[in-house]
């Protein structure tokens, strides 16, 4: 699967900005929730291993959930750091690599439309691994604008547009609210200068700008607001004022300025 090529490489990318730091720096809290780095990386690691689990066992998948049933109560980053005894800085970057290599390759071997149990419904094994791959560029975000790192993004974020697109009536509808129709006409700039273009051309619904901020707001590490998206008509507001392209309740996307790059 190319997804599952793109997922390690994306990890790849995010593994090289986080070798330079020391054990002290990943105590360090980002714009996401203050998570710190050790949060983030416990977040990714402990559901790459679910990710693993739900491919290649069942039983042991089932088993997780339950562990994450009974020790969630006292919130996601404290079950994360628990069910990895604590893990953290390193040590927890060098099981992290180990684990979205594995991981990666698991999936790289799997047949595409293996179905897969998850913490919501069954997934294709390809949407699991680009679902994975979404959660590593979108909280890997936050750490990039902690140290003030501008991204260099390549067009394997092709795979968060086609969520993000995916995801639009789903964004409503995941909000009681009516689904809006048609989907606003989308056209973005790809990292590499491309041009992509979703829905039917429309002068009075449609977005326009570069890729790697519609991947931002959709997977909400920005506000529409911080963006220099063009958007153009009621739909195409509404839904970036509230898109979601990750399962689970509605989220709201942060307030204006909230999430942004360190100076």
């Amino acid at each position: 699967m190319q997804q599952a090529t793109d997922f390690r490489e994306e990890s790849a990318a995010l593994a090289e900005l986080l070798t330079p730091l020391t054990d002290a720096d990943f105590a360090r809290e980002t714009l996401f929730k203050r998570w710190t780095i050790n949060n983030i990386l416990r977040h990714l690691h402990v559901w790459n291993i679910a990710a693993s689990l739900s491919l290649t066992d069942e039983a042991g998948f089932a088993e997780y959930m339950k562990s994450m049933a009974e020790g969630i109560r006292g919130g996601l980053p404290a079950f994360e750091k628990g069910y990895l005894d604590g893990l953290s800085g390193k040590k927890l970057c060098a099981a992290w690599v180990q684990q979205f290599e594995d991981t990666a390759q698991q999936f790289s071997d799997a047949d595409p439309k293996q179905r897969v149990k998850w913490a919501g419904p069954d997934m294709s094994a390809i949407s699991s691994i680009t679902a994975r791959l979404m959660e590593t560029w979108a909280h890997g975000q936050a750490i990039y604008d902690l140290l003030g790192v501008e991204r260099q993004n390549a067009d394997r974020i092709g795979n968060i547009v086609r969520l993000g697109v995916n995801t639009y009536g789903w964004t409503f509808k995941n909000r009681k609210e009516e689904i809006p129709g048609p989907m606003p006409y989308l056209r973005l700039v790809a990292p590499s200068g491309d041009i992509w273009e979703y829905g039917e051309k429309s002068d009075t619904e449609r977005i326009e700008g570069k890729a790697q901020e519609f991947c931002q707001v959709v997977t909400q590490c920005r506000n529409i607001a911080d963006t220099a998206l063009n958007v153009t008509g009621p739909n195409a507001s509404r839904w970036m004022s509230m898109a979601q392209c990750f399962a689970g309740p509605p989220n709201d996307p942060p307030a204006t300025g909230e999430r942004k790059m360190s100076a």
